[in-house]
């Protein structure tokens, strides 16, 4: 408990006092070892529809639910239920050929076939504009092609469409991270934390940057 009231704090203090993370704060300075990509953005296989339009439900309603249960969540397993349950609704894209055209993508980056993953999303993109989970992978992949710029453009238009995105979040402070950004991750981190208080890596990278940015002489 007190370790979660710890994190809520550092996230409120952090909430007031930073400025809005944009695209144009990023730079490419020259690149650190590289991190991994985000878990938290890595999500479960894309489910399978039918062919046909997925029945509408009313907008935002299970989204919203289950956002409200995820903040509440402090048991990691519990809340890592209710992310998948996230992530399963922000898969919907109502559309089988882009259901199918991002399967295609998803099986190409996993065989590290990232031009054609590529070309593929690219699609998706332009069939189906809104559609947040597009623009996300898009992101992943330029992450993955060390395309870091793109990436946070894909990014912020992420969180354009959803700013509750986790994924996206924990995505952009790992960018900012390896490029050298540490209060800017921090900034992040935290704003995921205010989505998702269980998150283990967000709580972890928040913890270690205090103490880096603390330590530093600047």
């Amino acid at each position: 408990m007190q370790t979660f009231l710890r994190f809520a704090t550092v996230t409120a203090i952090l909430a007031l006092s930073a400025p809005a993370l944009h695209a144009q704060e990023f730079e490419e300075p020259g690149m650190e070892e590289p991190l991994p990509v985000p878990e938290e953005n890595l999500a479960p296989q894309p489910p399978v529809y039918d062919d046909v339009p997925l029945a509408a439900e009313p907008e935002g309603t299970r989204l919203d639910d289950l956002f409200a249960k995820l903040k509440k969540a402090r048991d990691p397993r519990h809340a890592k239920t209710l992310a998948d349950g996230i992530w399963s609704e922000w898969f919907r894209s109502g559309s089988a050929t882009v259901d199918l055209m991002m399967g295609w993508a998803n099986e190409a980056y996993e065989a590290k076939k990232y031009n054609v993953a590529l070309d593929f999303l690219d699609q998706v993109i332009m069939r189906a504009p809104d559609f947040t989970e597009g623009w996300n992978r898009r992101a992943t992949l330029h992450y993955s092609m060390d395309n870091f710029a793109k990436s946070m453009t894909d990014i912020n238009k992420v969180l354009e469409l959803e700013p509750r995105h986790f994924g996206a979040l924990a995505g952009m402070a790992t960018i900012f991270e390896r490029t050298g950004n540490q209060q800017a991750a921090l900034q992040a981190w935290s704003r995921a934390l205010e989505v998702y208080p269980a998150m283990q890596s967000a709580q972890q990278a928040v913890i270690r940057l205090i103490d880096e940015l603390a330590a530093d002489p600047v």
